[in-house]
């Protein structure tokens, strides 16, 4: 585990699980991307990508005495966006939540995410003829929904442990939110987000509040980035986006940003061993719905007057340490290239 050598002495942590973006595993030195708010103790994870529960283990925030521990310490989950990158160890953390909250003294974990976006995304390029629909009777299942489907999927499982075991529902230990839109957006086949005039309040309790905008990954929506405020001061999450004027009002000012990345040279690189008719539509999205290595600290962490840009979901996870270094040019702040377990104390308590 990495940690800065007065991370410990911190009321407040911010806590990198996973550091890779994008549903390709690539030599498996990063997990997929999850992130962790810690104040006085309390767990918020941002993200559940691929090894996160793991991560959680390996950073000492859950697991400790080896007796099935791992959510004991989990106080809220906050989904960017339904990509699998972001999600996929979701379905794993609700069916096996029960069995891992010994010593667990706090309310249900309350989880945040998208709900149904009410259209299906457009069909890229345009005039392509449009594929099959999955699940046409419900094609835009929001977090809530998704769950619904999972307590479907585990039913084997879920009944066995109830009956055999007397083991709790998952329901018991999780309540699930779709954040609402409703006068804020209504989100159309295009995907791109309205300027907003203030953040989302999304959940507070007495020490941490958290607020949220729309940011840019068309044609997926909606895609939120969230603002943890503490006494100690803020961190602010990017999820997936390209360069975002509401993610530049909800970061002013932050104490961190943790910011996607992605290398436009990867880009050309990946495009060049598809078909054309894959690869230039490729290529189009992830450079319009991501923010490069050039863009993100001139572009965003600059204006928003960020003290410390954090680089995450990085595309390539492989890439070299000082490639990424390219993103300080244009930023006065301090820049670090996210790693797995990498712990940041957050203010001077």
């Amino acid at each position: 585990m990495q940690r800065s050598p007065e991370a410990d002495r911190h009321r407040t942590r911010l806590v990198l699980l996973g550091t890779a973006g994008g549903p390709a595993w690539i030599d498996g030195a990063r997990c997929g991307v999850s992130s962790a708010v810690v104040h006085r103790g309390r767990v918020h994870l941002v993200d559940l990508g691929a090894g996160s529960q793991q991560r959680l283990v390996q950073s000492g925030l859950g697991g400790r005495g080896g007796l099935g521990s791992s959510l004991s310490a989990v106080r809220a989950v906050f989904l960017t966006h339904l990509h699998s990158d972001h999600v996929t160890d979701w379905p794993a953390l609700y069916a096996t939540g029960p069995m891992n909250i010994v010593g667990r003294a706090l309310p249900p974990i309350e989880v945040f995410g998208p709900g149904d976006r009410g259209s299906l995304p457009r069909v890229f390029p345009a005039g392509r003829p449009a594929p099959p629909v999955f699940n046409p009777d419900d094609p835009t299942p929001g977090i809530s929904a998704m769950t619904g489907y999972l307590r479907q999927a585990f039913a084997n499982d879920f009944n066995d442990r109830a009956r055999d075991s007397n083991f709790t529902s998952p329901d018991d230990l999780f309540s699930v939110h779709d954040i609402d839109l409703t006068g804020i957006w209504d989100i159309d086949p295009q995907g791109k987000p309205p300027r907003l005039r203030a953040p989302i309040p999304v959940w507070e309790d007495a020490d941490v509040r958290v607020t949220a905008t729309l940011v840019d990954h068309h044609p997926t929506a909606p895609a939120f980035a969230y603002r943890f405020d503490t006494p100690d001061g803020s961190v602010v999450f990017s999820g997936d986006t390209g360069v975002s004027d509401n993610l530049i009002d909800l970061a002013q000012d932050a104490d961190y940003l943790v910011h996607e990345v992605i290398d436009p040279v990867f880009v050309d690189r990946l495009v060049a061993t598809l078909p054309t008719e894959i690869g230039d539509p490729l290529r189009q999205h992830l450079l319009a719905a991501h923010t490069t290595i050039e863009q993100v600290g001139r572009d965003v962490a600059e204006p928003a007057g960020a003290r410390n840009l954090v680089l995450n979901h990085l595309v390539p996870g492989n890439n070299a340490t000082r490639r990424w270094k390219a993103a300080q040019r244009g930023y006065s702040g301090r820049l670090i290239v996210g790693q797995d377990l990498l712990q940041l104390p957050v203010g001077r308590s």
